[in-house]
């Protein structure tokens, strides 16, 4: 009888795991996307884009940067934009959005004063800002 109980024991011990090897399998993945979504909003959150460049009004836009990411300009600047990469980007800022494309260029006339931040929609890490001054 002792030889059954812990053979029965034993049995049961050994297929626990295998029953919840699937849950498992879903509940490690889900801290890992968990932990991968959590630590992309910290990187965006935390992203410097360093010094405006003042008085710059063009910038690149090259394969996952724009090129100077930040610019400051006086009230009634245009801004012009020149994709220079391989990849299609787009500009999509706070009243102003360009085309998906691959080559060519955008322009927006910043008429109020503040900072105007934009991104690349197809790029999560690719950001820029205008700062626009009276």
């Amino acid at each position: 009888m002792a030889d059954f109980v812990s053979a029965s024991a034993s049995t049961v011990a050994r297929k626990a795991p295998r029953r919840f090897r699937r849950r498992r399998w879903l509940v490690v993945a889900g801290i890992i996307v968990a932990l991968a979504v959590a630590g992309g909003l910290w990187i965006w959150g935390e992203r410097d884009l360093g010094d405006p460049v003042v008085g710059a009004t063009q910038i690149a836009v090259r394969d996952n940067e724009f090129s100077p990411q930040s610019v400051e300009v006086p009230v009634g600047t245009t801004i012009t934009w020149t994709w220079e990469g391989n990849t299609a980007h787009n500009v999509v800022g706070d009243g102003f959005e360009s085309d998906e494309q691959q080559s060519g260029t955008f322009t927006h006339t910043f008429g109020e004063p503040g900072t105007h931040e934009y991104e690349c929609t197809l790029h999560f890490l690719m950001r820029g800002e205008v700062v626009v001054r009276e």
